[in-house]
């Protein structure tokens, strides 16, 4: 153990030693110069702005650039997430393209002699590479109408932070960064007609493609978030690809085909937004106009996705997560709640899970990643998956595995039957969870069913159910029965089995944000024999 501790330091010590040269390197005046080409540059592809607007979510009132401050827009005295929007320039496509060029073009030459060598600040991935992408994009303002000294400075402060990218993304552990510069050289390739850049940015994405997605073409990390992130790019890179006549390689025609069908599946036809493994609220509709418009039309017929199984006619969704945990590389975004599920009747969640908080720097990214926070089973208040923080993340420290599944899907019953072994190591005891509905009812019925080994420990139990904060909750005198009023429809849940009761808790919905809900919580102790926890919701008005 001590040897081990030893080498552990010794690592940790030459790692953070390997970290403050290469500081000192990219400040140095020899990097510069090796990222720093003086050659003639011309901006000849400038992309629409509509193929962007898969990314932008465009307001109808657009600001004009004299409205701005301009005098204090480089202030620090503002937060690091606000000053890395403004150094990223995103801020550029709320801009009326009939505002100032000239104050415009100004802005931007004042950044270039204030930061037009690298620094830690405002020259990270995910900020150099917005800019770049915010700065050809939107060239009508930025480019356009200017004098060739402009145009020079311009291009080639544009070449400059592009060769800082090719040289550092691959040491990034981000991916969603290395997605957004892998986009952010494509484009440059394109628009300067620069093959180097064009020809490593579509390698960049064929590597991206194989190492974070699985033999099913669904991401590794099964955030749903995730999927939806990369579609929109893959499709941004392929309308690029299109607009400016060059070929489109079939790895990317086949990623799109797929994930595509993931994200209908996920996304396309729900029009509530699933909280599983890092997911949020989120408004889809200005993405599925934009698909619609550049004619993707994606279809899938299967019940069973990524880990994932849901089951819906046009008045109920039956969502369940039965996947195993991913891999610790893939987890940052992974939350503990295997098995836990989410009922949607015309549009309003019935159960749901709490959501996720994402600022890992922050207590409650913890607590939303927990079992608690999830419409599932939790032994002696202990996660099925655990956690550990690994630079400054939440990364999985044990996983599980799920053990079988069985999906039932007929016109007159739907089930879904699913275990996993997040709990046989410390408790002897296996999880199996069975969600049925009856359609002409309108009645579903859960069994939750505890199945025990040699290495069996008796232990308490809570199986949780998540309310969204508007819903209604009645606790009848029986303490076996509530009732749920949602905004088109009432509901009752029973249950013959332990005690019954309803809490306050945290909801995570809303990205980076949290309100108080209400949860229904079955609670007893574990017995030597199997036993099951049976439950039932059913619909009366």
């Amino acid at each position: 153990m001590l040897l081990k501790n030893s080498i552990s330091l010794v690592n940790e010590f030459f790692s953070i030693a390997f970290q403050n040269i290469r500081k000192i390197y990219l400040n140095s005046k020899i990097y510069n110069k090796k990222i720093t080409i003086n050659e003639s540059n011309s901006l000849s592809y400038k992309p629409s702005l509509s193929i962007l607007s898969c990314l932008i979510k465009y307001e109808k009132k657009k600001n004009k650039i004299e409205e701005f401050n301009i005098d204090s827009i480089w202030e620090k005295n503002i937060n690091d997430k606000d000053l890395k929007k403004l150094h990223s320039f995103y801020w550029l496509f709320t801009i009326d393209l009939k505002s100032s060029k000239k104050i415009t073009h100004s802005i931007i030459q004042n950044w270039i002699k204030k930061n037009q060598n690298y620094n830690s600040d405002n020259w990270e991935i995910d900020t150099l590479s917005k800019r770049i992408i915010s700065w050809i994009s939107n060239s009508q303002i930025t480019y356009e109408d200017t004098s060739n000294e402009y145009k020079i400075i311009f291009n080639n402060i544009i070449m400059k932070q592009t060769n800082h990218l090719i040289n550092e993304i691959s040491r990034s552990e981000i991916v969603d960064d290395k997605m957004i510069g892998c986009t952010a050289i494509i484009l440059t390739g394109l628009s300067y007609n620069k093959e180097r850049f064009l020809s490593y940015g579509l390698d960049l994405l064929k590597k991206i493609i194989n190492s974070s997605f699985d033999s099913e073409y669904f991401p590794k990390s099964r955030s749903i978030r995730q999927l939806v992130f990369y579609l929109k790019y893959f499709v941004l890179i392929r309308e690029l690809l299109k607009e400016s006549l060059n070929e489109v390689p079939d790895y990317l025609n086949e990623i799109i085909h797929y994930s595509g069908k993931a994200y209908n599946f996920l996304c396309g036809s729900i029009e509530e937004t699933l909280l599983f493994n890092g997911n949020n609220d989120s408004d889809l509709s200005d993405f599925n106009k934009y698909l619609n418009i550049y004619k993707y039309k994606f279809s899938n017929h299967t019940n069973d996705l990524g880990g994932y199984s849901i089951l819906k006619s046009k008045n109920i969704v039956m969502a369940m997560d039965i996947g195993s945990s991913p891999e610790k590389k893939y987890s940052e975004n992974y939350q503990s709640g295997s098995l836990s599920f989410e009922l949607i009747y015309k549009g309003n969640k019935i159960i749901c899970n709490s959501g996720y908080f994402p600022n890992h720097k922050h207590k409650l990214n913890r607590i939303s990643k927990s079992s608690v926070a999830h419409s599932t089973l939790i032994l002696n208040n202990k996660s099925a998956s655990t956690f550990k923080k690994k630079n400054g993340k939440n990364i999985l420290e044990n996983g599980l595995k799920s053990l079988s599944k069985n999906i039932v899907f007929e016109k007159n019953f739907w089930s879904i039957k699913s275990s996993h072994n997040g709990y046989l190591k410390e408790f002897g005891t296996i999880h199996e969870r069975s969600l049925e509905f009856f359609p002409e009812s309108e009645k579903f019925i859960g069994k939750d069913k505890l199945i025990k080994k040699k290495n069996f420990k008796s232990t308490s139990f809570e199986i949780r159910f998540h309310l969204l904060p508007n819903s209604k909750v009645t606790k009848t005198q029986d303490n076996r029965t509530v009732l749920i009023e949602l905004e088109n429809s009432g509901w009752k849940f029973f249950t013959n089995h332990g005690l019954i009761d309803v809490e306050t808790g945290l909801y995570f919905g809303k990205k980076n944000s949290y309100s108080e809900n209400q949860n229904i919580f079955i609670c007893g102790n574990t017995q030597k024999e199997d036993q099951i926890i049976e439950w039932e919701i059913i619909k009366i008005k």
